[in-house]
């Protein structure tokens, strides 16, 4: 459909980004922690096959059918309880649900005995287990959502598909009877959230919305053939640099690298396909921001969760929010707040550093120039297939912005406003595993780290490789490693900020071993 809202004057962001940094107060470089060492992988498996399947849904002992009949009993006692008590808060009403949740499985477990089929203590606990997610949590999606093992889900109607971190990809059974329980089942969810007015309708028929343990949830329906909801889980939140060496994500090199160039103030750009771990590393990084300083952040879903850290900075977190399906005489969707739209409000709110969980649209421009006029220190997370089509694609969302934007003046506000580019990568083998038995895994690792040295020919951004792989008198790192470039103005900077200048002269940075690759990368 085409979007007919009119455009809106563009804010002066430069003047609002300056206005909150004459009200910040300065703070000094701040110690760097130790890092522990890394641990070394094993060697390179070599033979090939595909790894089995073995995973399957827990069995219940009964039907859903039955436990709709038990959902049904035990809601519309609860729903008494809860008219007989008007002071009744939330979490009395859980309590109260469990309570009468167990007796009304108890009376249908003393009746089902009765037809010759006992069931064992652990057998009816399921039951119970099963009724109270459909009745308080996400229904039959509440075991992969308690799955720490389980990274994305991906719901066709009744084809359900769950991607691993630790085995291959497996179908699931049907999440919800037919395609309006389904889309029941994810409104019940948005209604839990407490997320505004969204709900998946005629009106409104995209949904997206965060779950309680943090996970986002994308959903469609009335505009695709059946409901087609995908489910990304964020199964780390509370990690820092130093639990990314520990899962080799990056080596201790580069965790003392990305230390000095968070505390150095420098603007990063963490870049990636999907489900790589951009939002973690930029999450880990964040952790290396001073406690003292103040930092905004926005997100169209809270995936950082900065906010919520007791030890962190302090954090002005802002989220965007969807309309209610209805325009207004301007043609704007009501109730609708975009990133762009809350980045004004972001930038009066003193801060010393903007962080955009993820850049998508016009959000780009009053990201560039918070990053262009102020100390420094801004980071966000983009989508892109290499760190040299970053740079592309933030030239492209610049000129997407709709505000005039040349080419040329796009890629100078890039050269201005970006200091490092950071690019993670994803090898999945979990399909796979070595002639010795040993399956494939997930493999995301750090293998760029690009610093933006200005204007370069044709006007467009100059760049040279600080970090990248290195191949070598036959040995051969896909890994991020030092490359001994970088401006001598941006190493002074790190220098002053903690950073130990020997770290770049390891060619092989802090690996002890090989990756360890059913295929050899």
């Amino acid at each position: 459909m085409t979007d007919t809202r009119p455009e809106t004057p563009t804010p002066d962001y430069t003047a609002l980004f300056a206005q909150a940094l004459q009200e910040s107060p300065t703070q000094d470089a701040p110690v760097l922690r130790p890092f522990p060492a890394q641990v070394s992988p094993a060697g390179i498996p070599q033979g090939l096959v595909r790894v089995p399947d073995t995973a399957a849904p827990t069995a219940l002992p009964v039907g859903h059918e039955v436990l709709a009949e038990l959902r049904s009993q035990a809601s519309m006692k609860i729903g008494e309880a809860a008219g007989a008590d008007a002071s009744m808060t939330e979490q009395d009403r859980r309590q109260r649900g469990q309570s009468i949740i167990r007796q009304v499985v108890s009376e249908w477990a003393t009746k089902y005995a009765a037809s010759g089929s006992d069931l064992t203590p652990q057998q009816e606990r399921a039951v119970r287990e099963a009724v109270f997610d459909e009745l308080f949590r996400a229904g039959r999606l509440q075991p992969l959502l308690d799955d720490p093992n389980v990274e994305n889900i991906i719901i066709y109607g009744d084809k359900v598909r769950v991607d691993y971190a630790d085995r291959p990809t497996r179908t699931w059974d049907p999440i919800a009877k037919t395609d309006r329980d389904l889309i029941n089942l994810i409104n019940h969810l948005a209604r839990m959230q407490g997320q505004g007015e969204r709900a998946l309708t005629p009106a409104t028929p995209n949904l997206n919305l965060r779950l309680a343990d943090g996970s986002r949830l994308a959903a469609s329906a009335y505009v695709t053939p059946r409901p087609s909801i995908v489910i990304r889980r964020h199964r780390t939140r509370g990690q820092g640099l130093n639990d990314l060496v520990r899962w080799g994500t990056i080596d201790a090199s580069l965790a003392h690298f990305l230390t000095a160039a968070v505390k150095g103030r420098k603007n990063i750009i963490v870049v990636g396909s999907q489900g790589v771990g951009k939002t973690s590393l930029l999450r880990a990084m964040a952790r290396e921001i001073p406690s003292t300083e103040r930092v905004g952040t926005l997100e169209s879903e809270y995936e950082l969760h900065l906010h919520e850290d007791p030890e962190g900075p302090e954090v002005v977190a802002y989220e965007g929010r969807e309309s209610n399906g209805e325009r207004g005489a301007d043609g704007k969707l009501q109730g609708e707040l975009t990133l762009s739209d809350l980045f004004p409000q972001l930038l009066r709110m003193s801060l010393r550093r903007v962080i955009v969980g993820e850049v998508r649209s016009k959000e780009v421009v009053p990201m560039l120039h918070a990053m262009n006029e102020g100390e420094g220190g801004s980071m966000a997370t983009l989508h892109a297939r290499s760190p040299q089509l970053s740079i592309e694609r933030l030239a492209t969302l610049c000129l997407e912005a709709g505000i005039g934007m040349t080419e040329a003046l796009a890629y100078r506000l890039i050269a201005q406003a970006v200091d490092f580019v950071v690019f993670v990568r994803l090898v999945d083998e979990t399909e796979f595993v070595g002639h010795d038995g040993r399956p494939g895994r997930k493999h995301r690792f750090v293998s760029h780290v690009m610093e933006i040295t200005g204007i370069g020919e044709g006007g467009r951004p100059a760049h040279q490789m600080v970090f990248a792989p290195r191949e070598q008198d036959g040995r051969r790192e896909p890994r991020a490693v030092p490359h001994g470039n970088i401006s001598q103005s941006c190493l002074e900077d790190l220098v002053r900020a903690g950073l130990d200048r020997t770290v770049l002269q390891r060619p092989w940075g802090s690996w002890g071993a090989p990756l360890e690759t059913v295929v050899p990368l």
